[in-house]
Formats: C-alpha cells, sequence, structure tokens
C-alpha cells in the first residue's frame, strides 16, 4: 500500500512537472492568432486514464491555474477571458473568467478517467477505451471552454474576433473542427503511446490497491 501511494506521487509528480514545462514553453500554448491550441490537456487525461479520475480532476485543476497565471502574465487579446485580473482593450475579466479557467479543466480530467473506468468494466479493449477517454477529455475542454466563452464573454469575443455576434456561433464550430480535431487526433495517439508505456507499473498499482 505504501509503495502503491509512493509510485502514485511519482507519477503525479511527473506529470506536473511536464504541464510546468509545457507553461512555461511555447509547447503548451500555441498562439493561432487571437486564439491558442493546447496540448497542456493531454497529461490530465493521461493522469485520468492511468491513474483516475480523483488524479485527473487534480491535475485538471493545475492545468486551469497555469490557464489562469499564463493569461495573467502573457496576456493576449483574449487572456481577459481566463483572469480575472486582465484588462485588454477595455474589456476586463471577472468571476465568469475563473469558471471558464477552471471547470472544463477539472472535468478534462475527470471525465477521462471516469469514462475509461466505465469501458474497463464493460471489458472494452484497453486501446479503444484509452482512445474513447481521450476523445471524451478533449471534448470536453474544447466544447466547455468555447461554450463558456460564447455565454460570459460573447459579444467581447466577437469584437475581438472582428466579427458580428450572430455569427460568433459558426466561428466557434468552425475552432471545433478545425483545432479541436488537431487535439483530439494528438491526445488520443499520445495518450495510447504512454498510457502503454506506463501500463506494467499503473496496471499493478491497481491491482495491489
Amino acid at each position: 500500500m505504501k509503495n502503491n501511494k509512493t509510485q502514485y506521487l511519482a507519477f503525479m509528480a511527473l506529470f506536473l512537472a511536464i504541464e510546468i514545462v509545457l507553461v512555461v514553453t511555447p509547447l503548451g500554448y500555441i498562439q493561432l492568432g487571437v486564439i491558442n491550441a493546447t496540448t497542456m490537456h493531454i497529461p490530465v487525461i493521461i493522469a485520468g486514464i492511468a491513474l483516475g479520475r480523483k488524479a485527473g480532476a487534480q491535475l485538471g485543476f493545475v492545468f486551469g491555474l497555469t490557464s489562469m497565471l499564463n493569461a495573467t502574465f502573457r496576456p493576449g487579446p483574449t487572456s481577459f477571458i481566463f483572469s480575472p485580473f486582465v484588462t485588454v482593450a477595455g474589456m476586463s475579466g471577472n468571476w465568469m473568467s475563473l469558471i471558464i479557467a477552471f471547470v472544463p479543466r477539472i472535468l478534462t480530467g475527470y471525465l477521462a478517467g471516469l469514462i475509461y473506468e466505465l469501458l474497463q468494466k464493460r471489458n472494452v479493449n484497453t486501446n479503444a477505451c484509452t482512445i474513447v477517454a481521450s476523445i471524451t477529455g478533449t471534448l470536453t475542454n474544447t466544447v466547455l471552454v468555447l461554450g463558456g466563452i460564447y455565454l460570459f464573454f460573447g459579444p467581447q469575443y466577437a469584437q475581438i474576433l472582428n466579427v458580428a455576434y450572430q455569427a460568433l456561433v459558426g466561428v466557434i464550430l468552425t475552432v471545433v473542427a478545425t483545432n479541436g480535431i488537431g487535439e483530439i487526433i494528438l491526445a488520443a495517439i499520445s495518450s495510447l503511446l504512454i498510457c502503454k508505456a506506463i501500463a506494467p507499473i499503473t496496471n499493478r498499482m491497481k491491482i495491489e490497491k
């Protein structure tokens, strides 16, 4: 039991270190005009699959925290959406920024872990479980973040994009269909490869738990 806890903490420390490396380098948030593609969701999803939904939610919280800090200290045109401490072109963040920064990211890891567990209980192929869980996690992050932007900051976001508010839904769906698909593919491949690599250890942890 003690050995399991040590291994669990070691993996969490590893995933945390990866998140920190991603956020302090251009690899975590890839600037695409006024929007960012991200790879920050991948360690969160892998943690949820390999270590369980609780670990996924915990690392998702870290993802949300880094998102807020990144928006605060490296502000861009839409940073007010993710940080209540930023004002850009007269548009300020508020408590709703925290919802967008944290809730989707926490649910990303939690739901990835939950879906993986449910599929495993139904004896679905492990690779399929991993792929479906990674797709679920990625879509959770993409859809909830963009949905939150539309719900809480729709007019401001449309103004930054220089599009009519009525056209914003179409723009958001385009982002989901472009950036979202790329993030899904990257997350699925990464999760499959990494989860396979660490499975001998994580599976033993689950058996001995």
